[in-house]
């Protein structure tokens, strides 16, 4: 989720915290040189960071030290990421007849990534595959892959995935939070589909056969369970927690579709966003938007702020932890095993709605603590830090070429 009065990504959270919540950076856990030496060690795969969009909304040059966002160039080499996939997100209203401008937003989206590198060819370099990650790791340049998170811009057309992947599109979000030519969206009540169209089931197969990754965040879970059943390749689930935490919330994953994601070979990237992962910031939100509700009212009128204003004092926004985040892993692993677990934080995504210990780039050390102080070995650590994500990658890559 991202706040945008456009679409759906005007999110609880992000509009609440819009009106004064102010988060604390403190730093509630003690980082030891090992887990440094790990995060600057090792290739951190982050399969969805918001940039393109945030930068359309209110430009800033990451290549330098920003003011605003989760991401810059001086907190990720802080922090030690150097594979964030750019999210080319398209709102979910960017679909139908005659809405060229959702392609023509894709196309302004991966420009602004292609100026990232144009502006610090010595700090960043889109990545077109995994050896290009793995070279750059080498060289010491930041990777920018990119995915494109709404198959909206696809406008029904192979001929659009073609074009896409040739401009450096690596994974496709089927869907966002509605129901599109492709798929049906977790957030959408309408199921015209009851899961993939058509051609969603032939653009799976599409994406096979060129090398993209098929991502199955945001879709229903009928779609999901189609994916896997038409898919060849493993799938990834770019940005999303798990349902067990968050009871009724559909967007993220229930038991029986992580172990058959573990089948399938795909991974889980873990979301941090504060409502991905704890119950009672869910909870939180539902309280306020049942009020609205009651109210007659909804985000951007002004007496929906006064509702937000009120409820906020009197209900402190409820912010998730590091440790809810690494329950999540936790959980995955006891049911599937560690190769199955990645990141996708959804930084520049979530508004300020970010636990304490992961409020930005510069904290995957503390992560990385985290993971030492569950008993988490190193192999296992790197796995969840990248190894996973690439094996995935790999895999398609490979499938591609025999194809």
């Amino acid at each position: 989720m991202k706040g945008n009065p456009m679409s759906f990504k005007l999110s609880l959270v992000s509009a609440a915290l819009a009106f004064g919540l102010v988060s604390t950076n403190s730093q509630a856990i003690e980082v030891t040189d090992k887990a440094r030496k790990i995060a600057q060690s090792t290739i951190i795969v982050d399969s969805h960071i918001d940039v393109p969009y945030r930068i359309k909304k209110r430009w800033e040059d990451v290549t330098e030290a920003t003011a605003k966002g989760d991401f810059d160039y001086p907190r990720a080499v802080e922090g030690g990421l150097n594979a964030p996939f750019m999210s080319i997100y398209i709102p979910a209203t960017f679909e139908g007849p005659g809405k060229d401008f959702g392609v023509q937003m894709a196309h302004e989206l991966i420009d602004s990534v292609e100026a990232i590198e144009a502006r610090a060819p010595e700090k960043f370099a889109v990545a077109y595959s995994t050896k290009d990650v793995e070279d750059h790791f080498k060289r010491g340049v930041i990777s920018l892959p990119m995915g494109m998170e709404n198959g909206s811009p696809i406008a029904g057309s192979i001929d659009n995935l073609k074009m896409f992947y040739e401009r450096g599109i690596r994974y496709i979000t089927l869907a966002h939070s509605l129901s599109n030519h492709i798929s049906d969206s977790s957030y959408d009540l309408r199921r015209q589909w009851k899961g993939l169209s058509d051609f969603g089931k032939e653009l799976v197969v599409e994406m096979n056969k060129i090398g993209m990754m098929v991502d199955i965040s945001h879709v229903s879970d009928a779609a999901f369970y189609q994916t896997l059943e038409i898919t060849k390749a493993p799938v990834i689930a770019s940005h999303s927690s798990l349902r067990r935490f968050t009871p009724g919330f559909e967007r993220n994953m229930d038991d029986d579709m992580i172990k058959a994601l573990g089948k399938n070979g795909g991974v889980i990237m873990i979301n941090f966003g504060s409502s991905f992962v704890s119950k009672e910031t869910r909870e939180w939100q539902s309280k306020l938007s049942k009020l609205m509700e009651e109210a007659g009212t909804k985000w951007g009128e002004p007496k929906a702020e006064e509702i937000a204003k009120k409820y906020r004092e009197e209900n402190p926004y409820p912010y998730a932890s590091l440790e809810m985040v690494l329950d999540h892993i936790d959980h995955v692993k006891a049911l599937v095993g560690i190769d199955h677990i990645g990141i996708g934080s959804d930084y520049d995504g979530v508004g300020d709605s970010l636990p304490r210990d992961l409020k930005d780039v510069s904290y995957f050390p503390h992560f990385v603590q985290g993971l030492l102080n569950r008993g988490y070995t190193e192999a296992e650590i790197k796995k969840i830090l990248s190894g996973n994500f690439m094996r995935v990658w790999k895999q398609v890559e490979e499938l591609a070429t025999k194809m």
